[in-house]
């Protein structure tokens, strides 16, 4: 009785094509929005630095002065 209790389990975890189709679609999706927080994070972190180093920069012209 047991192998065949294997059996049926084994079918039910074996994904259709259909479910393997939207998991890599989830996947892709999942790529694509972490892509865009990377960016949208990188772009704003440049920023930063930008606005750090021109204040740097002022304070070292009004050491010099």
């Amino acid at each position: 009785m047991e192998p065949a209790c294997r059996k049926d389990k084994q079918k039910q975890h074996t994904p259709t094509r259909g479910d393997r189709t939207r998991q890599k679609s989830a996947q892709q999706e999942l790529k694509q929005r972490q892509r865009a927080e990377i960016y949208a994070l990188n772009k704003v972190m440049t920023e930063l630095e930008q606005q750090q180093f021109e204040a740097f920069c002022k304070q070292m012209q009004s050491q010099a002065e």
